[in-house]
């Protein structure tokens, strides 16, 4: 399986120069060959090859005056640019003739300088894992790193990326075993809510720890002061740098409790079982805020990855199966209650429920039922069958075959 590990990076001023031209230069190669191709499409001429778009838009644009700069940064971070669109181009022809799972993607789009995220992605000739601790990149140089673990094997492909507010980062791409945990005899069911953030079927409560809310006042006089600078001056610069290190501060910490909550539910869980929430329906609402203040599809997500690693069972409930409205002792079906309703009783047992403790042994009966029976279908609110939605892959960045020995697995340095 592949994994990816994110580290912080510190270039220099001129690493930092560096970086900049080989974002920009990507970005031409991207935005030119997306143009050919659009202008092709609307000549009704064939699709142009990727080979013909490299003979065109790199080989021979650094001999041309407009384009010579291309020849100052490394080759390959081109040509992994132009991989990259024939990408976007599969995923979107892949997602129109229904061969892709999930969203309808749309076709590729031009990228800006503008743009929040700036990134390059270079394969194992462009860089390589330096003795004392250090990434060499291809003409940026060696770039010093923030290590947090060891790499369990050699990086396959480099990502370095510069986010909203400055920072960078290097992602490796790796190619490991799982790590199987030892095998328990407990499996939960999990409804994740507002209120609190989830609720195990166990009856654990994980509260919700809002950090939006909790940064919102800041968040506020931060942008306040953004509004009242000049538009183009460098006092603007300084205050959206301001606003984006608060964001980044808020993300960062929601990811971190994501991490930690996920990890400790499958250390302790043979299974794990939760509710497919309509995440993007709910973010429409009047409580999109709260929804994605929450940040369940990340949650979600590392659930499922860290399942598939750790050699636990993983299985998603039909967002349509009525956990809320069937009481688990005796499964008498009741009728919907509104979101203010966190307590109700069963008038068929006379058994008193917490809405959300209810709903989450519903998910865990419901989850055992799909996997025993082998097959992805459960019943509505209706009483229909509806067939449950395929878990999509864990999203991973492929990189090329591994030539020679230029990286090394773990920490370099001393």
């Amino acid at each position: 399986m592949q994994l990816r590990y994110n580290f912080r990076v510190y270039p220099d001023a001129s690493q930092r120069r560096a970086l900049a031209n080989a974002f920009g230069c990507a970005r031409v190669v991207w935005n030119d060959c997306l143009r050919d191709r659009r202008e092709a499409h609307a000549a009704g001429l064939p699709y142009v090859k990727s080979a013909e778009l490299s003979r065109l838009r790199i080989t021979q644009a650094k001999r041309t005056e407009e384009r010579a700069w291309l020849a100052d940064v490394s080759a390959v971070v081109l040509q992994q640019s132009l991989r990259d669109l024939d990408t976007a181009y599969k995923n979107f022809f892949d997602s129109v003739k229904g061969k892709r799972q999930g969203r309808r993607m749309g076709p590729p789009r031009y990228k800006s300088k503008k743009d929040s995220r700036q990134s390059i992605r270079l394969n194992t000739n462009a860089f390589c894992l330096q003795d004392n601790g250090t990434v060499y990149v291809a003409k940026v140089g060696n770039l010093r790193v923030k290590w947090s673990r060891r790499l369990p094997a050699a990086p396959t492909s480099l990502t370095v990326t510069k986010d909203s507010s400055g920072r960078y980062f290097v992602s490796f791409v790796v190619d490991t075993e799982p790590d199987i945990l030892p095998g328990l005899e407990t499996d939960v069911g999990i409804d994740l809510g507002l209120s609190a953030f989830a609720v195990l079927s166990d009856g654990t409560k994980i509260s919700a720890p809002r950090f939006l809310r909790r940064a919102e006042k800041k968040l506020k006089r931060l942008q306040r002061e953004l509004s009242r600078k000049v538009k183009g001056s460098k006092n603007r610069a300084k205050a959206r740098i301001k606003v984006a290190r608060q964001h980044a501060k808020v993300a960062d910490r929601r990811r971190d409790f994501h991490h930690r909550a996920s990890t400790q539910i499958i250390r302790d869980s043979q299974a794990v079982y939760v509710e497919d929430l309509a995440v993007s329906g709910l973010g429409r609402t009047r409580l999109a805020k709260s929804v994605h203040d929450a940040g369940w599809s990340q949650f979600v997500g590392m659930l499922e990855y860290k399942a598939a690693k750790h050699g636990r069972t993983f299985a998603k409930v039909d967002r349509a199966f009525p956990s809320s409205r069937v009481c688990w002792a005796c499964g008498f079906r009741d009728g919907p209650k509104p979101l203010h309703v966190r307590e109700w009783t069963c008038g068929e047992c006379g058994t008193v429920h917490d809405r959300d403790h209810n709903a989450a042994r519903n998910v865990l009966f419901e989850g055992r039922r799909i996997v025993a029976a082998g097959r992805a279908e459960t019943q509505n609110a209706c009483g229909a069958l509806v067939r449950r939605a395929h878990v999509p892959a864990q999203r991973g960045e492929a990189g090329s075959p591994r030539k020679g020995h230029s990286t090394q697995a773990g920490i370099p340095g001393p």
